[in-house]
């Protein structure tokens, strides 16, 4: 397993990270055990949940996700194992908090104790916001249109943030699903007012996603923010199984067609299989090639993989010894040329 320092913190983490989303929906608890079994043994110490999950989000498999992880601590006394990454919900969802889960005061202070609970742990390694409480784009939308709601100052989110690490709840923050903008901004108060510091930022990347390198991927090298790189795969395109409109029978999108729709934008078949084809060419499994080009950029800490079978958890993994030759990084930018970011 390789291993990047998260920030400028002392942890070194995975550079593959454990993604758990579907466990508590499409996974049951005894297969979450047993992906987090394996991918501890395998030297996967980086794990990523959030209290929103399981996916896609409902409010009876609300908080599911962290008590399933929960009771693997809880049975195999090895918490200090993992590094532990989990989020709080932004303004959206009525079923959490009554849809006033803010950054700050008791819906803040309510939402950290709550997955403590649930992860049946004393401490939470990183604490990321799911997505920013002002509008902005993300989850596939475009066309940005200003306009302002009601969101609390970074500031005072940072203010809030920092009475749980200085109680030991938390150990350090990040952000998931944020704009260049914002990073920066929260970067500049953490140093100008001695506030904590956001140590990384979880969004998007993958083949049919580059949108990051565009503003993120500067910032991430330069403030030493890396990306923790979300649905490399693109939710199962990026693994081939969708070629040809097939949709494998439990799989995510036969399952919840009408909650993937960022992945049903024009040109995604044709990017897909010209990418399918460069894999066939190196002798590459398609899955692989497609996670270890997220793992090797620069900016990237590290790539979140979720798996709902073993064998796609173990095909996962061994992407980090796949070797991607210069010719293969040319011919996948080529195709980023012809079809660029149809899933942004």
């Amino acid at each position: 397993m390789n291993y990047r320092k998260l920030g400028n913190t002392d942890l070194k983490v995975s550079t593959i990270c454990l993604g758990t989303m579907t466990w508590g929906e499409q996974n049951t608890q005894e297969e979450g055990f047993e992906q987090m079994n394996y991918a501890l043994d395998q030297g996967v110490n980086f794990w990523d949940t959030a209290e929103l999950y399981a996916v896609p989000p409902k409010a009876e498999t609300f908080g599911h996700t962290e008590t399933i992880i929960g009771n693997w601590f809880e049975k195999n006394k090895k918490r200090d194992k993992v590094i532990l990454a989990t989020k709080v919900a932004g303004p959206s969802r009525k079923y959490i908090r009554n849809g006033e889960n803010s950054f700050v005061g008791k819906n803040l202070d309510e939402a950290i104790n709550n997955s403590l609970r649930r992860l049946k742990t004393d401490y939470i390694d990183l604490y990321q916001l799911h997505w920013p409480e002002r509008n902005v784009n993300n989850f596939g939308r475009l066309g940005y249109t200003h306009k302002e709601n009601n969101w609390n100052k970074f500031e005072d989110v940072l203010d809030n943030l920092k009475k749980y690490i200085d109680s030991g709840k938390i150990r350090y923050v990040g952000l998931s699903n944020e704009t260049p903008w914002g990073v920066m901004s929260y970067l500049k108060l953490s140093k100008d007012k001695d506030l904590p510091r956001m140590m990384s930022i979880q969004n998007p990347y993958s083949l049919l996603n580059r949108s990051y390198e565009v503003g993120l991927a500067e910032i991430s090298i330069r403030e030493k923010i890396g990306c923790l790189a979300y649905s490399p795969l693109a939710s199962g395109y990026l693994s081939g199984k969708y070629r040809n409109g097939n949709y494998p029978k439990g799989s995510r999108i036969e399952r919840d067609f009408d909650f993937w729709t960022r992945y049903r934008n024009p040109n995604v078949e044709k990017a897909v299989d010209e990418y399918y084809k460069i894999s066939k060419k190196y002798a590459l499994n398609f899955a692989q090639m497609s996670i270890k080009f997220c793992e090797v950029q620069d900016f990237v800490t590290s790539v979140i993989i979720g798996s709902t079978t073993m064998e796609q958890l173990k095909t996962d993994i061994e992407s980090v010894k796949v070797k991607l030759d210069k010719e293969v990084i040319k011919e996948i930018n080529e195709i980023q040329k012809i079809y660029p970011n149809p899933c942004p």
